[in-house]
């Protein structure tokens, strides 16, 4: 584990606090205080009655098998996600149902599938990877932009189970390359290219330099987004999407799963600098996230329901595809940036497809918020009755602009605490029942235990910062790293025993029970809810030819939350210049992608460091933060430090 402080300060104060609006709690999902007494007193019936509103083949023998630091749910059950998420909706009367709104970037360019239509789709996709070799078991890569397509090719790899990995379109071709060789993809899925603010970005190019190394890959089939833009396939190994699916049937018998069968592999940054390959399995995960999905946004037959996350990342495995569409719900998938064609973007679509409940990341609401309520106020936002939270603390100043702006005041907002790692939101308001305090995710879910301990692995006091962590297996956490049980253990389980998970985050909790979460505490920063290695970046500025050495941290940014900045040492006499910054940020961003781009390079001569040889990220950190960096006695060279200082002056 990285080093840690012996205190976490936070500066959140929970001061106004907002009930739930009378109207809304009445027609809540969730309103009965009890359910937190019924939950805690009868864990494993509560998940088996939350299990049971899934369709199964054959039900489990056993709710839970709990050997720490290794889970099963649902032992011995089987069950298909993609069955699950359409084929039952279908069968229930809801096939003519809305089941995926598509939005393009270009504003002529939507798309809307019933849940019969999404059926046929991903029947037919599903059979064309069995045609190309796929079989369960067979791992089946996504290096796509937000096109429906995605979102078929993950329900068409759970329909043949086939477990789907999934890489965030930014992602350069090393990174992709990385995750490739890791799962041993038998097919990688792509696109020639996507729309981003107006312009045609090639996506082919970075896919087929990732392929260069990646033996396991047979066979690659290609989205034609730009409408085959200037690209050649090759003859035995690519095939277009729509050619490869033209012809094909309709049918495709789901395949009965085990519950613990893998679903699928989240590759996420680890603080050795080597992506973690998170395991989320079928019955568990499935389970958790439909519950919490309905649960948490008070979903109603009719809501127009929009997560505005990416489905590269966890958030939206888990909230724009599994859960919604589990509860049979209209979930909508956008695939540019919230400023194209104008800065009403985001809102427009909420006017558009008269959307219920809005869930978007800090980052968004802080940029919102520096554009200004015109922007806003030019669209009929009145269809909102719920707005959600993720992907990091939300400050309370952006909480409150989110609730009055956005939500004219009357909307709950759920502000959500998880990761990849949990696969479903763990501390979070039930809005009908939880009072609101701006810059809390409030209380665990229902039946979860967590908790705050110092670095003894004492639970602390009220209003003392420590680290999260949880004290009881929940459905849908990970089940291990792709193949490194070892680094599964070491990760997350070895802090403070092998049955509490460390979540690598520092928090504290108030007078209230409330949680307050305040960040990463690793190596691992959060980027506009994005979680980026340290390590990586690190690496990366090493392998150029005139770096020696690095050192990366975090600076906190009103817009991001934390932006990554290099400390740099040269190789020899060479000196820093604006040129050769500019040079390794692009060095950088060729390896590992753009977001992962330093916002600034630092040179300098040395580094603090300890007398064993060990840089003091946790002195740098300070330095950015602008806070004290405490007694530097012990270090092997203290001048650094003020010299260091001074230059940030």
């Amino acid at each position: 584990m990285a080093e840690k402080e012996s205190h976490i300060k936070t500066t959140l104060e929970d001061t106004n606090i907002y009930p739930p609006p009378e109207e809304f709690k009445k027609n809540a999902n969730i309103n009965d205080p009890e359910i937190y007494k019924y939950a805690e007193e009868n864990y494993e019936e509560f998940w088996a009655e939350r299990a049971e509103k899934l369709d199964w083949y054959e039900k489990w023998d056993k709710v839970l098998e709990w050997n720490p630091p290794y889970a099963k749910w649902f032992v011995n059950g089987k069950i298909n996600a993609s069955y699950n998420c359409v084929d039952r909706h279908v069968e229930n009367g809801k096939g003519d149902k809305t089941a995926l709104i598509w939005e393009g970037e270009p504003t002529d360019e939507s798309k809307k599938l019933t849940f019969s239509e999404l059926q046929d789709e991903v029947s037919k996709f599903a059979n064309g990877l069995k045609e190309l070799g796929v079989g369960k078991g067979d791992i089946v890569t996504f290096y796509l932009p937000m096109v429906p397509e995605l979102a078929i090719g993950l329900l068409a790899c759970a329909r043949i189970g086939a477990p789907h990995s999934v890489v965030f379109g930014g992602f350069s071709p090393k990174a992709l390359r990385d995750r490739l060789q890791d799962s041993k993809s038998k097919v990688l899925v792509t696109a020639d290219g996507y729309y981003r603010r107006g312009k045609k970005l090639k996506m082919w190019e970075n896919a087929t330099d990732a392929l260069e190394g990646a033996d396991s890959v047979e066979k690659v089939v290609v989205v034609d987004r730009l409408e085959r833009d200037d690209i050649s396939l090759e003859e035995d190994r690519d095939v277009y999407y729509h050619d490869l699916v033209e012809d094909k049937s309709t049918e495709c018998e789901p395949e009965k799963m085990d519950s613990e069968d893998m679903l699928f592999l989240m590759y996420t940054s680890g603080t050795t600098g080597k992506p973690k390959g998170v395991v989320h399995t079928t019955g568990g995960y499935l389970t958790g996230t439909s519950t919490t999905h309905k649960w948490v946004f008070d979903i109603k037959d009719d809501d127009m329901y929009w997560c505005t996350a990416d489905i590269g990342w966890i958030t939206g495995h888990s909230y724009i595809v599994y859960g919604p569409l589990a509860n049979g719900a209209t979930t909508i998938m956008y695939e540019g940036s919230p400023d194209y064609p104008d800065k009403d973007r985001f809102w427009q679509i909420v006017e558009k497809y008269g959307v219920t409940v809005l869930y978007t990341a800090p980052t968004a609401i802080r940029l919102f918020m520096k554009w200004g309520k015109k922007y806003p106020e030019r669209c009929d936002l009145s269809t909102l009755r719920l707005l959600g939270s993720v992907g990091e603390p939300i400050n309370p100043s952006a909480w409150e602009w989110y609730r009055d702006v956005i939500g004219s005041g009357k909307c709950p907002i759920v502000d959500t605490w998880w990761q990849t790692e949990t696969g479903m939101i763990l501390i979070t308001p039930l809005p009908g029942l939880t009072d609101l305090k701006p810059g809390s995710a409030t209380r665990p879910f229902p039946g979860l235990k967590a908790d705050i301990y110092d670095a003894g692995g004492k639970s602390l006091p009220a209003n003392q910062g420590g680290y999260l962590v949880i004290n009881r297996p929940w459905p849908a956490m990970l089940r291990t790293l792709y193949e490194d049980p070892e680094r599964y253990e070491q990760t997350y389980w070895s802090e403070y025993g092998p049955d509490v998970y460390f979540a690598g985050d520092g928090a504290r909790v108030d007078q209230d029970g409330y949680f307050w979460v305040v960040g990463r505490i690793d190596d691992v920063l959060n980027v506009a809810g994005h979680r980026l290695s340290t390590m990586e970046m690190e690496s990366a500025l090493v392998d150029h030819e005139a770096v020696a050495e690095a050192a990366v941290v975090g600076k906190p940014d009103d817009l991001k939350g934390h932006v990554p900045v290099a400390y740099v040492i040269l190789e020899g006499d060479r000196k820093g210049s604006d040129e050769l910054a500019q040079e390794l940020r692009a060095h950088v961003g060729k390896i590992i992608g753009p977001i992962g781009k330093p916002a600034a390079i630092r040179f300098s001569e040395d580094l603090p460091k300890t007398r064993s040889g060990k840089i003091m990220r946790r002195i740098l950190k300070k330095l950015e933060a602008g806070e004290d960096y405490g007694d530097t006695s012990t270090l092997r060279n203290p001048d650094i430090v003020e010299q260091l200082k001074s230059k940030l002056e």
